[in-house]
């Protein structure tokens, strides 16, 4: 039944992705076509004319059909913004890390192990975890008479490491996703003021008087697609750079309780 849960979590980690830049080109389009492009927005019910008066949805439909891909990578963001925070907190554990790490470190100095141990069990996440793993091996190395010192601490360095390379990665996971749509939306968006543009040019180019309609659209499709691109590339670099730093401060975390877990070992051998 483990075997079978863990198998369908990896099949679902690994379509989730997929799956959520799908389900997004899907509200994407239907937002553009069925909303933003909705009749009632246009003058004489007409989509292919004039937006009405200060009607915003009809002018963003105007940037022409970049806008759900546009519109697609925005809603990728904010999926996987979600996904970031709820993994973080999960993550987390309980109350404070600050506390906790302090917690710990008073809890080993004084030899007190198994309290230390329970301590992880309340706290849970990803520190409790590597915290926990290191504080089983401390226990089974302290009465373990067959190794040297050395060899001891070896042992309690790689329990560590092995624990550590096991919950790293959820912390750094979708966030290559981040990173792309940082890069992507604003050269997707300048592919749709390009295509404006060529739009505008080529009413302008028109015999006799240009095309005013024409003319309009193309300038509109241009910064309409500039806005969104230039959106959503900030607001994926402001997320990007955000869990990046709260990564960073949890690495350090789980490398400091490492780090004080084995000194405190150490000194327990010389005593």
């Amino acid at each position: 039944m483990s075997k079978n849960s863990g198998s369908f979590k990896k099949v679902f980690e690994s379509l989730f992705a997929t799956g959520a830049i799908v389900i997004a080109f899907l509200v994407a389009y239907y937002l553009y076509a069925n909303v933003m492009g909705s009749p009632v927005n246009f003058e004489g019910g007409n989509p292919n004319g004039h937006p009405l008066p200060g009607n915003y949805m009809a002018m963003i439909y105007k940037g022409g059909l970049i806008v759900p891909i546009l519109m697609t990578c925005v809603l990728v963001l904010l999926i996987f913004v979600l996904e970031r925070f709820i993994t973080l907190t999960k993550v987390k554990g309980k109350g404070s890390l600050d506390a906790f790490v302090a917690n710990i470190q008073a809890l080993t100095a004084k030899d007190k192990i198994e309290e230390a141990i329970n301590a992880c069990d309340v706290q849970k996440g990803s520190l409790a975890n590597v915290v926990k793993a290191g504080l089983l091996r401390y226990r089974d190395l302290e009465n373990d008479k067959s190794l040297e010192k050395d060899q001891k601490i070896t042992s309690m360095k790689q329990a560590l490491e092995e624990a550590s390379a096991l919950e790293l990665p959820m912390l750094s996971k979708n966030m290559v996703i981040l990173s792309t749509l940082a890069s992507i939306s604003v050269l997707i968006g300048l592919i749709g003021t390009v295509l404006g543009m060529i739009r505008a040019f080529a009413a302008l180019a028109q015999a006799g008087a240009p095309d005013a309609l024409a003319l309009a659209t193309g300038i509109s499709e241009a910064l309409i697609n500039t806005a969104f691109g230039i959106t959503g590339s900030t607001l994926a670099i402001i997320f990007y750079n955000y869990f990046s730093a709260k990564t960073d401060a949890f690495t350090f975390k789980i490398d400091e309780a490492g780090f004080s877990l084995t000194q405190t070992f150490a000194a327990s051998i010389r005593k």
